[in-house]
């Protein structure tokens, strides 16, 4: 499991080390300084190029396997179209699932930096990230984590209020992984002037999408989530996650420092996160409420990150609080690694360049 640590100290000595917050978050427009190019690299080819690692491994190889027998228009027309496409091409070229999981990796990457760079301490935020997002959703869930990851830029243009671009986003990580729709409506939450339109669009853009991707899809998915009852162990764990975020927002959200209209988005957030408890005590499938559920995680990192300067001098370096941040984070990753039941399928962590190398 070293390799996780690894993965996990690096932005924890940064953040310890850079205390100093950015007043409102980083520029998205300048360019990404030589450390962030440094984890962007290694974030990529350790979810990308990783070996037998996660619970799906050997799904994987059989959607790239059953691809090779199919057209691109069969192949794109089944599933989640990006995904697919991206299977297809592997399967024709020999690529295999490193291509895949390579891609999709720089694309949750992408998105992951651009959304910790947007907060005061983005390597804080990036030490949220690594034990649960980055670890068990990217290398586990790989069209869902590409998903989340094309949801993070979405958000991130949400904040500037650049709604198209969020709704492009969106669109984009639908697919990948369909249930990134129902992230559309986050669009009416935006604190925009003209919200009226807003809910038009959003309203026509939705049903649009549900014509054209969603329609043949509700059925299986209902068939698969709802009445076949599905239950994903440690969802009530996952969705808890969220919730202690979302109610220290809540409780204290008059000392996070950002404009009017951001407070009340991430309100909107936090009480959503708080819904998923809700919904799971009620709903017969777990893992219906736990893969929508992950989507409220960027909630995490958010908050987090911020929490230092909530609890601390708004401006200062608040040491302290930083680390004991970095200390919560590190106690998620132990516990994962050594008591998820599910935790075998990660380990050892391997990496196929080192494993082709030997074998």
């Amino acid at each position: 499991m070293e390799p996780y640590w690894f993965l996990f100290l690096v932005p924890a000595w940064l953040a310890v080390t850079r205390l100093r917050p950015a007043a409102t978050g980083v520029s998205q427009s300048k360019r990404w300084p030589a450390w962030w190019r440094v984890v962007f690299v290694l974030l990529v080819l350790m979810i990308g190029l990783r070996h037998e690692v996660g619970g799906d491994w050997l799904t994987y190889i059989e959607h790239i396997s059953s691809a090779n027998y199919q057209t691109l228009s069969v192949a794109v027309g089944q599933g989640d179209p990006a995904y697919s496409l991206l299977n297809w091409v592997a399967a024709k070229t020999g690529l295999g699932p490193y291509f895949v999981n390579t891609v999709c990796a720089a694309i949750f990457s992408w998105g992951l930096v651009v959304f910790c760079r947007a907060q005061p301490r983005p390597w804080l935020a990036l030490v949220v990230a690594v034990p649960y997002l980055v670890t068990v959703v990217a290398m586990g869930y790989t069209r869902q984590g590409t998903a989340i990851g094309l949801a993070m830029l979405g958000l991130v243009a949400l904040s500037e209020r650049k709604l198209l671009r969020f709704a492009v986003f969106v669109v984009l990580a639908a697919l990948f992984h369909k249930t990134a729709i129902l992230l559309l409506p986050l669009a009416a939450l935006a604190g925009t002037k003209h919200r009226g339109w807003t809910l038009v669009w959003v309203a026509i853009v939705s049903v649009v999408f549900y014509v054209l991707l969603l329609q043949e899809s509700v059925a299986a998915l209902n068939a698969g989530y709802i009445t076949a009852q599905y239950q994903s162990q440690g969802a009530a764990i996952r969705v808890a996650m969220n919730a202690v975020p979302a109610v220290i927002f809540l409780w204290l959200r008059r000392r996070f420092v950002m404009p009017q209209a951001d407070r009340s988005f991430w309100v909107w957030m936090s009480l959503g996160a708080l819904g998923f408890v809700g919904w799971l005590a009620v709903s017969p499938s777990s893992t219906a409420v736990d893969r929508v559920a992950l989507y409220w995680i960027p909630l995490q990192l958010f908050v987090f990150s911020r929490l230092p300067n909530a609890l601390g001098k708004p401006n200062g370096r608040n040491g302290v609080l930083v680390r004991w941040v970095v200390f919560y984070s590190a106690c998620v990753l132990f516990v994962w690694l050594v008591f998820a039941q599910t935790a075998f399928a990660w380990l050892p962590y391997q990496f196929y360049p080192w494993v082709a190398l030997w074998n």
